[in-house]
Order: structure tokens, then sequence, then C-alpha cells
């Protein structure tokens, strides 16, 4: 999207032998196995890139690292702006004038793109080639390339600015001090060694031609299926510009899912739902607010919030949710309260500005809330529960959190609501933005939106 490439290619490592194994069998010995989760994966991803019609190279006896080096070298001579999508700090000694880094977001960060400038400052070097003696000197725990004893990233940095070299730092090793001098003469070959094995071949034999890695458009056809399959929606519709249809789970699929949160009135109503639609139905578009009967209560009178709990205190679980001013529970302030035991019907009961106020309106609630035999559902429940502790209630039974749930049974995917809404449920939930806008400095919060407006968005959190 951003530097809309004319040509792209995805490389793998090659499962033969590489000329590094050959030549230093302890290399990446160190590595372990490709975690099951990454291993059942990759048959889709390289679907995907089949799907986007992007060539895939690898070359026996190389590793990927070469293939993309070899390839940046040769597109560098026919005049391309190169960029590397790696994480790979060593990809630093390959940064030209025409060829950068393009390191993806991660960890909260955005993508950066790292050219001569960015490389020479982080490792301190006149030349990105230079990255090469930095490695070779301080070692890759990663990729088991052992260094010279006694020297890390720090001292590596100094002594390569001071000598330039790998070789010329051996040559000159009679100049140093100590255990340094002892280690760098011990082990020189090492050293020497480890530069080798850091170094990206740039001359791999490659049969392939710029032509055959021309930018393609994509196969919709396909990416529809794949997305589909994989419930993909939100990248489908970031790509493709379109919502995609799923097909609905199949009877005992949706029985386990809603099993998991212990709604057996839910897991009824969702398995005749399903049973019911016609074939026309059967690939259906997100259920939302707007297309899903409901019934959400505004609660503002002591008439309607006694009626309310004694309805509640006749339930063995209800869900709830609570509205504030922040996302830091021990500071925030309680804006409402949303409450559900059924499906598609809940309750949103405002909070006044004035804490006292608040306080005696939450005092009703109280009982109910610390009821030992009447289980609490959420999602980030501890939020909620200090939230409510700064106002003396504290929370007793079972407790019961979606987020958590979703957690022990998904551990490496994200585990807000919106995103289980439309996994499990097909439901695409209101936008808190569209109530107090984007993210960034002119964000409001739920202080700043009339009670009544509140509420659809308050319930269906609860629902």
């Amino acid at each position: 999207e951003k530097q809309k490439p004319t040509h792209i290619a995805v490389v793998f490592d090659a499962p033969a032998v590489t000329n590094r194994e050959l030549e230093f069998s302890d290399y990446k010995a160190g590595r372990h196995e490709m975690p099951e989760d990454i291993r059942i994966a990759l048959p889709y991803i390289k679907q995907i890139i089949e799907a986007f019609k992007i060539p895939m190279l690898l070359k026996d006896g190389f590793e990927a690292d070469d293939v993309i080096g070899t390839i940046a070298k040769d597109a560098e001579k026919e005049g391309f702006i190169t960029y590397m999508m790696t994480p790979d700090k060593d990809f630093g000694q390959l940064v030209t004038e025409k060829s950068f880094i393009y390191k993806p977001a991660a960890y909260g960060k955005p993508a950066q793109v790292l050219g001569i400038k960015e490389v020479c400052e982080k490792f301190e070097v006149e030349n990105p080639l230079q990255v090469i003696d930095i490695l070779g000197l301080w070692g890759d725990a990663v990729d088991n390339i052992p260094g010279i004893p006694g020297i890390g990233e720090k001292t590596a940095k100094i002594l390569i600015k001071q000598y330039g070299s790998v070789e010329n730092l051996i040559a000159h090793a009679e100049e140093l001090k100590g255990k340094q001098k002892e280690n760098v003469i011990n082990f020189a070959e090492q050293g020497l060694l480890s530069k080798r094995l850091a170094t990206i071949i740039v001359d791999v034999p490659l049969e392939y031609d710029f032509e055959d890695l021309k930018m393609e458009s994509p196969d919709e056809e396909k990416i529809t299926a794949l997305f589909a399959e994989l419930e993909f929606r939100n990248l489908a519709k970031r790509i493709l510009g379109k919502e995609i249809q799923i097909q609905p789970a199949a009877k005992n699929q949706v029985g386990a899912q809603m099993d998991l949160f212990g709604n057996t009135e839910m897991e009824t109503e969702v398995l005749e739902e399903t049973s019911s639609a016609s074939p026309e139905e059967t690939s259906y578009e997100l259920k939302n607010i707007t297309n899903t009967n409901h019934t959400y209560h505004f609660i503002n009178e002591k008439t309607q919030r006694a009626a309310l709990i004694e309805k509640l205190n006749a339930q063995k679980s209800f869900c709830f949710d609570t509205e504030t001013t922040s996302i830091n529970a021990l500071e925030s302030e309680i804006v409402g309260l949303s409450i559900a035991f059924k499906p598609h019907e809940a309750y949103y009961i405002p909070f006044s500005k004035n804490q006292e106020e608040t306080l005696q309106i939450l005092n009703e609630f109280k009982p109910l809330f610390e009821n030992k035999n009447i289980e609490k559902v959420g999602q980030n429940i501890k939020y909620d529960m200090n939230v409510l502790s700064n106002y003396g209630i504290r929370i007793k039974g079972q407790l019961f959190d979606t987020m958590v749930a979703h957690f022990l049974i998904q551990p490496d995917m994200r585990h807000n609501m919106d995103l289980l809404a439309e996994n499990y449920l097909g439901y695409k939930t209101v936008s808190i933005e569209t109530l107090i806008g984007k993210k960034g400095k002119n964000q409001g919060n739920m202080r700043d939106i009339a009670p009544e407006q509140i509420t659809d968005y308050a319930c269906e959190d609860a629902d």
C-alpha cells in the first residue's frame, strides 16, 4: 500500500543441508523445532501466497537470506529500489543506496524503513558491510554463531570502530591487553569462521527472471475461499473491499462453542436459527444491531432498578459490563452499568457525575454483586471488578471471563470482544469510536455522551 512494488517475491529456506552447516556442524544447533501452530499454518500461508500470485523462491544448499541477498544485488544492477521485508539484524549488511530493510510493525511499534544512515547509527559503523564484522566478533546466539569469547555487542562496536574489520583486529591483536588480547589470539580462527557464517551470500546461482516477479492482480476467488475458511473477515474487507460470506458452523460445532460459555439457552437459539435458515441465508452478512431483534432498556428510575434487581436475584447467572471514563480502572469513574441474563435483552443503568449519587445507586446493587450464589460473567472481568471496588463493592461467587476462556482455547489469537463476537456469533458490534471518536488527542470519553445514546452500545456489550 505504501511502497507500491512493481515486483515481489517470497523466499523460503530449502529443506536441504546448507553450505554453512557443512562448514560448521553446530550452526543453528540450538534452535527449537518449528512451533506446532506455525507448522499447521504453513500450508495455508503458501496457499495465500499462491492466491496473491506471488512467486515463491528457494535454493537447495542456501538459506532464504542468501536468496534475498542475491535478488537484492541483482535488482540493484538493474536499477530497482529494493525493500527486504525482515526484522533480522543480519540484513543490515545488505543495505545500500538502493536496498532497504523494511522492518514489519511489531509489539505496538510501527513499521520502519532502514537505510544506510539508520544501519550505521544502530551498529556504530561507517559502512553497512561492517555489520558482518560486528557479528563475527559478537556472534549470534540465535544462529549459534560463536564469535570470540568475551566480546559482546558493545565491545564489538568499539573494536570495529577502531580496527575496521575482524581481519585487521586479529593482525593488531598484540595492541590489545589482558584477557581480550588472549581471546583474540586464541580464537582468531573462530572469529574468522563466525564472520563467514554471518556473511549473507549474494551470488547464489538462481534461475529466475525479473519478468517472473512482476506484481499481478490476485486471484480474488481463491482469496475469498481461503479467507472464508479461515474466517479472516477484517482482512478480507481490507484487501477485497467487501464483506465475505462465512459458512455457519455445523450444529455440533456451534454447540461445542456455545458450551464453552455455559449458556445452553443461547446455544439452543443459535442452533434453531442455523437449522431454519433458507439456502439463501446460509451464506450471510454479519449480524449487527440494526438487523437483529433485541430489546434494550434504559433504566433511570429507582422503581425500575428495584424491579431489575428482583429479576436478577432469581437468576443463577448474569453478565455485566461497566462504562467508565478511563482504561485505568483505579482512576476511572463509572458512567454506566449494563446487565443481561438472557439473549437479545439487556439493561443500562446510567450514573451521575455526582459521585455521592452514583454511590447511592450502586449500593442498591451491592447485595446482588456480593451474592455468592449467583455467577457473574464478563469480558476482562477483572477490570470491572476493580472499578466496582472503587465504590466499596466486592464481587463474590463464581466468575466466568470470556476473555480468559478464549485465551485457554486459542492462546495465540487476540481476545477482544469485537473479534470474539465475529468469530463465534457472526456478529459485528457497535464501535466505541462511533460514540467518542477515533483514538487520539481529540477522543472523548463516555462522560461526554448523553446517557440515552450510550444505551444500545452498552447493552450490546452485556448481551
